[in-house]
């Protein structure tokens, strides 16, 4: 297992140079000076030689990159040239908003999602079947940022239920915390709902037709145990890869749903360096979101040989 592990993050590690290296001189080709940006139009040639010079823009692009890298490795991210805050804690702080959004709205998606594509496979072509599939269709059309709003409209403002601007941390007040996220959790649960029941159930009905899953019944196995012992773990395995990368791609971060809910969470942070030209947030948030794929599709692949004895992690 140890030098499984090891293998994945050999291969790991090309993707995330690329990344580095295509975030960052990408960045370059962008037009705009950071430093003209930050001081203004009205800014003299002196001040903007000397923010330059400060933030080693004034270098060749080869050696920052070179002395990036090197700092990177160190786990020093730099600091953004707008507010001067160290990069790496301020994607932490950042994180963590995206991060309690994100696993409870994919939490909450795989327990209603995974059941409900197993059981419109094992009613094929039933009513529940049809209402299950038109109702993921559905979910699937609908715009996340248009959902928001929609809840915005109805449970913030016209029922008053939850706050409609703003956020505190759940160490600052765990309920008001709740309050804040609750809606933000509703609109991605019920969007990746939809994706989810489609794919458990494209996969749960592929596997009820192997002849391992007709032997059982013929035993007298009860239909119950049939779906829960046989029919779950091997369904479940492409499900799960999706589950891997939506996860990665939201804990990402969630920009337009963040901007809707008006969150500090991290797709918002890389939003505000884009606009500003903060090169160093925008390089380290897109390293961070590399990490984060890379790490959740190696978890993923730990876990298939769980609920897949036909996949070996050796």
């Amino acid at each position: 297992m140890l030098a499984y592990v090891l293998k994945r993050l050999l291969v790991a590690l090309p993707t995330l140079v690329l990344v580095a290296a295509s975030v960052f001189f990408l960045m370059r080709l962008i037009p705009g000076d950071p430093a003209t940006v930050i001081l203004g139009d009205a800014a003299t040639p002196e001040a903007v030689a000397d923010l330059r010079l400060a933030y080693g823009l004034d270098r060749p692009v080869l050696v920052q990159f070179a002395l990036w890298i090197e700092r990177a490795l160190a786990g020093d991210l730099g600091r953004s040239i707008t507010s001067g805050e160290a990069v790496g804690p301020l994607i932490l702080q950042r994180f963590q908003v995206t991060a309690a959004i994100v696993f409870a709205s994919v939490g909450i998606a795989v327990l209603l999602a995974v059941p409900l594509g197993m059981l419109a496979a094992w009613k094929q072509n039933s009513w529940g079947d049809v209402a299950a599939v038109a109702s993921a269709t559905f979910l699937l059309s609908i715009p996340s940022f248009w959902l928001g709003l929609i809840f915005l409209l109805v449970f913030g403002l016209w029922l008053g239920w939850v706050p409609v601007v703003g956020y505190v941390t759940f160490a600052e007040d765990f309920w008001g915390a709740l309050h804040y996220i609750a809606l933000p959790v509703a609109t991605l649960a019920l969007i990746e709902t939809g994706v989810l029941i489609r794919m458990a159930r494209a996969s749960t009905v592929e596997v009820l037709r192997l002849d391992y899953i007709a032997h059982a019944r013929a035993k007298g196995v009860p239909e119950w145990r049939v779906l829960a012992r046989h029919a779950f773990p091997n369904a479940f395995a492409p499900t799960l890869t999706l589950i891997g990368l939506i996860m990665g791609s939201l804990l990402g971060g969630i920009a337009v749903i963040e901007t809707v809910f008006t969150l500090p969470g991290l797709g918002r942070l890389l939003v505000e360096a884009i606009f500003a030209r903060d090169y160093p947030v925008i390089q380290g948030v897109m390293l961070f979101i590399a990490v984060i794929y890379v790490v959740v599709n190696l978890i993923v692949d730990l876990l298939y040989p769980v609920f897949d004895p036909r996949v070996t992690a050796g």
